[in-house]
């Protein structure tokens, strides 16, 4: 059914890889997010938290690199333990603290100075714009959903992301005590389309609705990715997952498993996903002057 429009949308949808370390260890852990982009001219629309993420990335490096000066000062001496102790407590580090996070992006351009971004006051959704590329590396753009009066409930749709971070082509090295990406292992982690219903709006109040519920998760990765007809047409963009108890628990009941009896308990849980309406998308281009198509 989505066949044709995944592979229309695949051509301008791409993933935001990310590696994390915390502080307890030099195990990396692979992350990624979406973004889709709007026009030929560089720009792209993804989720705020993506942004926030990005950041971020900054700020966590610039502390540690002023934590790892002051510790790299430290005699290391019978007294190094405790004054090590003193430094962790003055930057707040403690094994579970992130202390590294980088970014990069996949395939959108060849190159870039670095990127502008535009974050809506209200809703998890920002443009980002890539500066002074020579070369694209995405094909066409999305096309958005003009008559959203035809957006209505029970619509079957189709969410595109890259949810499973199977790319490995990044690294710890012991010598500076710094992660960073490598031009060895997979650079790339396979996209994964999930269908839905439209089951509900969300508003607030009786104001019109600006954003869509669907029967299905939008799952982790996903983030930032297209909401798509199967024409490939736009209705909007995936930014989260809500968790809704359905109430048919099952506190230490007994069933037969394997041959064995065992107590099962159970709290089973609906996941739907949450996706930002065609409608603030393209307001939101349009208070920027980004340039968008509609179909």
């Amino acid at each position: 059914m989505f066949i044709q429009a995944i592979e229309k949308t695949a051509a301008f949808t791409r993933p935001i890889h990310t590696i994390t370390r915390t502080y307890g260890g030099k195990q990396i852990v692979p992350g990624a997010a979406t973004l889709f982009f709007v026009n030929d001219e560089g720009y792209a629309v993804t989720c705020k938290h993506v942004i926030d993420m990005l950041m971020n990335s900054d700020k966590l490096s610039s502390t540690y690199n002023n934590f790892r000066a002051e510790r790299d000062k430290l005699p290391r001496d019978a007294k190094f333990k405790r004054m090590l102790a003193g430094l962790e407590q003055k930057y707040k580090l403690t094994a579970d603290s992130v202390i590294q996070s980088k970014v990069t992006f996949v395939d959108c351009v060849d190159s870039m100075s670095g990127f502008t971004w535009f974050v809506h006051p209200q809703y998890d959704m920002a443009i980002l714009k890539f500066n002074d590329y020579k070369n694209l590396g995405y094909a066409g753009h999305a096309v958005f959903k003009k008559n959203t009066a035809d957006i209505k409930q029970g619509a079957f749709l189709c969410r595109l992301g890259f949810p499973f971070p199977e790319f490995t082509n990044y690294a710890y090295n012991e010598t500076t005590d710094d992660i960073g990406w490598t031009e060895t292992g997979l650079n790339t982690s396979p996209r994964f389309p999930i269908e839905g219903m439209l089951t509900r709006f969300l508003a607030e109040d009786t104001k019109k609705a600006w954003g869509i519920e669907m029967s299905t998760p939008g799952l982790r990765g996903q983030s930032g990715g297209p909401l798509f007809d199967t024409n490939g047409i736009v209705y909007g963009m995936q930014f989260s997952t809500k968790h809704l108890h359905l109430g048919f628990d099952i506190d230490e009941k007994e069933f037969a498993i394997n041959n064995r009896t065992k107590k099962i308990s159970d709290y089973p849980f609906i996941h739907l996903g949450q996706c930002i309406h065609a409608n603030v998308i393209k307001e939101f281009l349009t208070a920027n002057t980004v340039r968008f198509y509609e179909e």
